[in-house]
């Protein structure tokens, strides 16, 4: 009778065991930050444009932890190890030029797209006030670049110097078979301060020339210092080394383009190699010029910049009250 109980028990206990560990690791399972993004709030959604510096704070229970949205308006609030999945947290978004936004969620894996209404201005200041005009509006930044221009030619000729026909007997320099009695002869090309050679090449002029070899190439690659070295395992022979000179030219390429526009903000981007940004725009019909800056300080709008993963950078502009764009 015991026996027949014995299997039974066990089966029992390995069940409760199944069961308690699948419940502790459905608690363990749940996400372990909450992501997501806060837009302004428009019918038309290409003017739903990200909210940088949105407050987020979430509630759990009796703690909290907060962030702040970045330029694109993406946020990510880390969660406690014992956060459950379905379980009810509170969101709190919170920033001065929109109303305040409170959202009852539940724990999980999914990405938090909030919506936030811009706080009305009072009537009375847009009558007060009136609008100035933002139209055409160009952006610029230059690019470094390097051109060089070919100022010249250098030619030089060097001799190796050997008697042909006598055995090496173990006396270093030899041909390369050990046998022939053997010499080296080198010569050096400098292209001056700020230049560089192009296109060197070395030739046998005269004499035995097939019975050398280049032993060193200090000139094929270019530079400002180029170099040849040769062995000559006959009579002696005449080598001709001959490269372009090239002087390099830095210059400037200045680059246009309109930005893209959606409804109050523009946006643009410029390569990682670009410089001094600067926005060129029709201000109420006068054309005028206005220097980005790293402080990114416009009269007529707020901007931000944000660092993409090829060093390239995203700008976007959003008008201030009392412009609005043509």
């Amino acid at each position: 009778m015991r026996s027949k109980r014995k299997p039974a028990i066990q089966a029992v206990l390995a069940l409760l065991a199944a069961i308690l560990t699948c419940g502790l690791l459905s608690c363990r399972a749940g996400p372990s930050s909450l992501r997501g993004a806060v837009l302004e709030r428009n019918s038309d959604p290409r003017k739903e444009s990200p909210i940088a510096d949105v407050e987020v704070i979430a509630l759990v229970g009796s703690t909290s932890s907060s962030a702040r949205t970045d330029s694109s308006g993406y946020f990510t609030i880390p969660l406690r190890r014992w956060i459950r999945r379905g379980q009810s947290i509170r969101l709190a978004f919170r920033h001065p030029g929109y109303q305040s936004l409170d959202l009852n969620e539940a724990v999980g894996d999914k990405l938090y797209i909030v919506h936030m209404a811009p706080v009305p201005s009072g009537g009375q200041s847009k009558t007060k006030r009136p609008i100035t005009s933002i139209a055409n509006v160009k952006i610029r930044y230059s690019m470094k670049t390097t051109a060089s221009v070919n100022v010249g030619s250098a030619v030089k000729t060097f001799e190796v110097i050997n008697t042909g026909n006598l055995p090496c007997n173990g006396h270093r320099p030899c041909s390369p078979d050990g046998k022939w009695k053997a010499a080296v002869g080198s010569t050096t090309l400098d292209a001056g301060e700020g230049n560089e050679f192009r296109n060197a090449r070395l030739s046998c002029i005269a004499g035995p020339c097939p019975f050398t070899k280049v032993e060193s190439d200090g000139y094929s690659e270019g530079g400002k210092k180029i170099t040849a070295s040769v062995l000559n395992w006959s009579d002696t022979t005449t080598f001709l080394l001959e490269a372009e000179v090239y002087h390099p030219i830095g210059s400037e390429v200045i680059q246009e383009f309109y930005p893209v526009i959606f409804g109050q903000a523009l946006n643009f981007s410029v390569p990682s190699t670009g410089e001094g940004v600067s926005l060129e725009a029709d201000v109420n019909g006068d054309v005028l010029v206005f220097p980005l800056g790293p402080s990114l300080c416009l009269s007529w709008a707020k901007c931000t910049v944000a660092t993409d993963k090829d060093h390239s950078k995203s700008y976007r502009c959003e008008l201030k009250d009392g412009y609005d764009f043509r």
